[in-house]
């Protein structure tokens, strides 16, 4: 799979491409399509995107919850190190897969809490919110089938990001 462009991503499956700042104050839907929101009551995949192919800025004090009383917020220098050129993917997630019962619609609207200052248990993928276009970020997902588990298809993603990417995961992925 691609990882370039909001295209590469549509080609993939992945639908919703909707902004930080919409399912802030619309809730975690998509409004203008309905099969797209039907998907969000399912287990899968998420990825959140830049469209901006300008060298992000970043902030020091980002808006991400202090979940367990543990600081968010990491040093300038370890986001530049952590962030990668040539994508417009900064982070790949799942919603349910093995155990888990969690939906897209959930496991987005939990991201998006945690990024609103929430003491959420979102930590993974926390170094978006320490960027200055945060609420620009689009959001767009895509259903694990019934024979799929949403794990599985994100840690196939991931290997298949790094794979294209010198070894390097995707800016907010912290972990494999």
């Amino acid at each position: 799979m691609k990882f370039n462009t909001l295209k590469d991503l549509e080609e993939a499956g992945f639908v919703g491409f909707v902004p930080v700042s919409g399912l802030k104050t619309q809730g975690v839907r998509h409004p203008l399509d309905v099969e797209a929101d039907s998907c969000l009551d399912r287990p899968g995949v998420y990825m959140v995107v830049r469209q901006a192919a300008s060298v992000p800025e970043f902030v020091q004090q980002g808006t991400g919850g202090f979940f367990k009383g543990k600081n968010p917020n990491v040093p300038e220098s370890e986001l530049k190190a952590a962030w990668v050129n040539d994508t417009c993917v900064v982070y790949i997630g799942k919603a349910g897969g093995g155990t888990s019962s969690a939906t897209l619609r959930k496991r987005i609207r939990q991201y998006v809490r945690f990024g609103s200052g929430e003491p959420v248990g979102h930590w993974g993928g926390r170094y978006i919110w320490q960027l200055k276009d945060a609420d620009d970020l689009l959001f767009c997902w895509k259903p694990a089938s019934a024979s799929e588990d949403a794990a599985a298809l994100e840690s196939a993603l991931i290997a298949d990001f790094k794979s294209s990417h010198g070894g390097r995961r995707p800016f907010a992925n912290l972990r494999d």
